[in-house]
């Protein structure tokens, strides 16, 4: 990313289908050639990793740090493969046009994908499955287990499993894979599907010059493969349960800050390892994407840890991690480091000399612009420096529509169009930030698609803080209208970005 560029921000469940919810079928296709008719260079995505219903679907809370999200499979892609044929998508449910109906979706794919095994099943030619199976297996065994365990034990988190199962005793461990081997074979096959059908987009990127930028969560979900498997490598008690929780304190998205819940790490533990687990994190998605995000880099340096037992993210404590020693571990094993910092909210002094010491591009939020500090804000234009990537917002903002109407203030008002140099209709404000962070001196811009499409707050992909109601917006079929992509890939090539 150290050319100048310009991308879309799109998570794969946003895409137009028939079938509930996006996926990497021809509609991510479709939208390959908006990226290239538009002249873009990158496609951001979110976390591909499973989501359930429990943590509301976000993928920022997943049962494994590696696995795949099988709802994202194409059943079209499924035909076009063999596994499935068109009469099995004779009678599609109506689904919403506009969002995600995460249920209805789960039990209508499921039945395809109980086909598609069958199918699978009948084969005689397994070669590249097998090669997946073999590639993966660090992370596939386990991980298939914890689900078909989660299947049969009606869901209940795995602290709460029989003690010998939570314990993972060998004995109880191969029972288990014997009992349950038809389900691990299920789950293993979706994996397989999901990495060939994203292995086969992530081609058709390449083979157009588009650049796949994916996101890394610091944390995992306590309920997780992960933790089941490496639990001495978090901050759990003699039960196997969390002792202390991650989060952030209060900031500009809440008053009472954020609890997220998910377990700390115990990066003494992880030291005395040489870091192993998130290294094999690492190549993993440096296999799957381009480029990287690391989310909350801050974690990285001084995390935020709260006592399990407290209600709200207030009563935590800063705790040092072991970033030099850490990056520097990573940096021999990944010469070429194609990530970036997520490093916005309660930002020190110790964390932009980590940053800097590592060479690692930041981000900047046109939204955060207006505030007080106006004009000596580092999320103004004529701050930036050229190693960043700027958004106009990011999946956790409202679109630009959304905050100029129902969060900024007068006086955030007055100095937009201050900045701008004139009063503009609410309408067309969201082509005046893509122009501001286009014409910019950053390397690196990237557009949120709701912003790209002028919508409003109801198109906001997340709500910090709130759990309901979130991850659920979709494009509608009719999206790539002719001026719009005209318009876009004229401020592209204008701005030296194409």
């Amino acid at each position: 990313m150290k050319r100048r560029g310009s991308g879309i921000l799109l998570h794969l469940t946003s895409l137009p289908t028939i079938f509930g919810i996006g996926d990497m079928g021809p509609s991510a296709r479709q939208f390959l050639e908006f990226l290239t008719k538009t002249k873009q260079r990158y496609w951001q995505i979110l976390p591909i990793n499973p989501t359930d219903s429990f943590h509301h679907n976000s993928p920022y809370h997943s049962s494994s740090a590696f696995a795949f999200n099988p709802p994202l499979i194409s059943p079209e892609v499924m035909i076009e493969n063999g596994y499935l044929e068109n009469s099995d998508l004779s009678s599609v449910p109506k689904f919403p046009p506009d969002k995600v109906a995460y249920s209805d979706v789960a039990a209508y794919k499921e039945k395809l994908f109980s086909k598609a095994f069958e199918t699978f099943k009948a084969e005689k030619r397994k070669d590249d499955y097998d090669r997946f199976c073999s590639e993966n297996d660090f992370w596939l065994e386990d991980f298939v287990l914890f689900q078909a365990l989660k299947k049969r034990l009606k869901g209940r988190g795995w602290s709460a499993w029989p003690k010998e199962i939570r314990d993972r005793h060998s004995n109880a461990l191969q029972i288990a894979r014997e009992e349950l081997h038809d389900l691990c074979d299920r789950e293993k096959f979706l994996q397989y599907l999901f990495f060939n059908q994203w292995i086969s987009l992530k081609a058709d990127c390449y083979q157009r010059g588009i650049h796949i930028i994916g996101d890394i969560p610091i944390y995992i979900n306590h309920d997780s493969a992960d933790v089941w498997v490496y639990h001495h490598l978090f901050k759990l008690d003699d039960k196997r349960i969390p002792a202390y929780v991650a989060g952030v304190p209060p900031d500009y998205f809440s008053k009472t800050g954020q609890l997220w819940g998910n377990p700390v790490y115990d990066w003494e533990a992880l030291k005395s390892q040489r870091y192993e687990w998130w290294i094999r994190r690492i190549a993993h998605n440096l296999k799957l994407f381009d480029f990287v995000r690391l989310d909350h880099f801050r974690g990285f340096v001084r995390y935020w840890e709260v006592s399990a037992a407290e209600k709200t993210a207030t009563k935590g404590q800063w705790v040092d991690a072991p970033v030099y020693d850490f990056f520097d571990v990573l940096l021999k094993r990944f010469p070429t480091f194609p990530v970036f910092a997520e490093d916005l909210g309660y930002i020190t002094a110790d964390v932009r000399q980590a940053m800097s010491y590592f060479k690692l591009a930041g981000m900047k939020v046109l939204l955060f612009a207006f505030d007080e500090t106006f004009p000596n804000s580092t999320f103004l234009p004529h701050n930036f420096v050229k190693d960043c990537v700027v958004y106009t917002g990011t999946h956790d903002n409202n679109t630009v529509r959304g905050w100029f109407e129902e969060e900024a203030n007068r006086e955030a008002g007055k100095r937009l169009c201050q900045y701008l140099g004139r009063e503009l209709p609410v309408e067309t404000l969201h082509w005046e930030l893509v122009r501001l962070a286009m014409m910019s001196v950053a390397n690196t811009t990237i557009f949120p698609m709701q912003d790209i499409l002028g919508l409003g707050e109801s198109a906001r992909m997340n709500r910090p803080a709130t759990r309901k109601g979130n991850w659920c917006w979709r494009m509608t079929p009719n999206y790539p209208a002719a001026n719009l992509i005209e318009r876009l890939a004229e401020m592209t090539e204008t701005y030296d970005r194409a």
